[in-house]
Protein backbone atom coordinates (compact mmCIF):
# COMPACT_ATOMS: atom_id res chain seq x y z
CA UNK A 1 0.00 0.00 0.00
CA UNK A 2 2.73 2.15 0.67
CA UNK A 3 4.46 1.56 -2.52
CA UNK A 4 1.12 2.70 -4.75
CA UNK A 5 0.93 5.73 -2.51
CA UNK A 6 4.48 6.72 -2.95
CA UNK A 7 4.08 6.40 -6.68
CA UNK A 8 0.76 8.18 -6.71
CA UNK A 9 2.16 10.94 -5.10
CA UNK A 10 5.31 11.29 -6.87
CA UNK A 11 3.15 11.78 -9.90
CA UNK A 12 1.39 14.25 -8.42
CA UNK A 13 4.19 15.73 -7.62
CA UNK A 14 5.44 15.70 -11.21
CA UNK A 15 2.02 16.56 -12.93
CA UNK A 16 2.38 20.18 -10.11
CA UNK A 17 5.96 20.70 -11.13
CA UNK A 18 4.91 20.68 -15.38
CA UNK A 19 2.00 22.75 -14.32
CA UNK A 20 4.48 25.26 -12.45
CA UNK A 21 7.56 25.51 -15.01
CA UNK A 22 5.69 26.06 -18.01
CA UNK A 23 7.07 29.43 -18.59
CA UNK A 24 4.94 29.32 -22.21
CA UNK A 25 5.69 28.83 -25.29
CA UNK A 26 8.88 29.58 -27.17
CA UNK A 27 9.30 32.00 -30.20
CA UNK A 28 9.03 28.39 -32.83
CA UNK A 29 5.83 27.54 -31.23
CA UNK A 30 3.91 30.68 -31.37
CA UNK A 31 5.11 31.32 -35.26
CA UNK A 32 3.85 27.54 -35.85
CA UNK A 33 0.93 28.19 -34.14
CA UNK A 34 0.01 31.69 -35.45
CA UNK A 35 0.69 30.22 -39.09
CA UNK A 36 -1.54 26.99 -38.66
CA UNK A 37 -4.17 29.48 -37.21
CA UNK A 38 -3.46 31.78 -40.33
CA UNK A 39 -4.09 28.65 -42.69
CA UNK A 40 -7.78 27.07 -40.70
CA UNK A 41 -8.66 30.76 -41.29
CA UNK A 42 -8.01 30.81 -44.73
CA UNK A 43 -9.28 26.64 -45.02
CA UNK A 44 -12.60 28.12 -43.39
CA UNK A 45 -13.46 31.21 -45.59
CA UNK A 46 -12.81 29.16 -48.59
CA UNK A 47 -15.36 26.97 -47.26
CA UNK A 48 -17.75 29.57 -46.39
CA UNK A 49 -17.53 31.82 -49.12
CA UNK A 50 -17.88 28.64 -51.58
CA UNK A 51 -20.96 28.57 -53.45
CA UNK A 52 -22.61 25.82 -51.87
CA UNK A 53 -22.41 26.59 -48.72
CA UNK A 54 -24.15 30.27 -50.00
CA UNK A 55 -26.29 28.39 -52.12
CA UNK A 56 -27.55 26.40 -48.83
CA UNK A 57 -27.65 29.03 -46.79
CA UNK A 58 -29.42 31.11 -48.74
CA UNK A 59 -32.21 28.36 -49.76
CA UNK A 60 -32.33 28.04 -45.82
CA UNK A 61 -33.06 31.29 -45.21
CA UNK A 62 -35.52 32.01 -48.10
CA UNK A 63 -37.20 29.12 -46.74
CA UNK A 64 -37.58 30.29 -42.92
CA UNK A 65 -38.74 33.45 -44.89
CA UNK A 66 -41.15 32.35 -46.84
CA UNK A 67 -43.00 29.62 -44.14
CA UNK A 68 -46.58 29.54 -43.75
CA UNK A 69 -47.86 29.80 -40.13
Amino acid sequence: MTFVRTVSTEARVRFLRLLIDDAGMSTAEYAIGTIAAAAFGAVLYGVVTGDSIVTALTGIIDKALNMNV
